[in-house]
């Protein structure tokens, strides 16, 4: 299952990416994943909100460049090889992960990762097939 997920250019400086969730926390839009891989002057945060195009607009109004995306959510057992087994059937099919993360919060005994494949619709064709859960935003804790 697609999920909207925001990615937001932030300057590599103290106190912007604070900057960033102030104004998603002002606007009422709250985290549910993220993650945030960074560069000498800029960072990329990836997020997973519940309205993605709406927290898009006021950052994008707000002067930050964001965009939005989908990834793929998957639950897992949270159990030692929950997540090889994910990963194991996808290598088996060939199909590349670009990045991972997780979710701020997850159900007891489950995990729940966000994942950008090479080929989203093909990871989750594959996915699908040996039983993988997928879940949807409204799924996402």
């Amino acid at each position: 299952m697609l999920v909207k997920q925001v990615s937001i250019f932030v300057e590599n400086t103290t106190g912007r990416l604070a900057d960033v969730t102030r104004i998603l926390a002002d606007a009422g839009i709250d985290l549910k994943a993220a993650t945030i891989a960074d560069a000498a002057d800029f960072g990329i945060l990836r997020c997973i909100v519940e309205d993605a195009d709406a927290a898009k607009k006021i950052l994008n109004e707000k002067g930050f460049n964001a965009s939005v995306s989908e990834v793929i959510a998957v639950s897992l057992d949270n159990k030692p090889g929950g997540f090889h087994r994910v990963l194991q059937i996808l290598a088996d099919e060939k199909v590349g992960v670009k990045y991972i993360y997780s979710t701020i919060k997850s159900a007891e005994g489950e995990a729940v990762i966000m994942m950008k494949a090479a080929d989203n619709d093909k990871a989750i064709e594959v996915l699908k097939a040996n039983d993988v859960k997928l879940v949807s935003i409204n799924e996402v804790k």
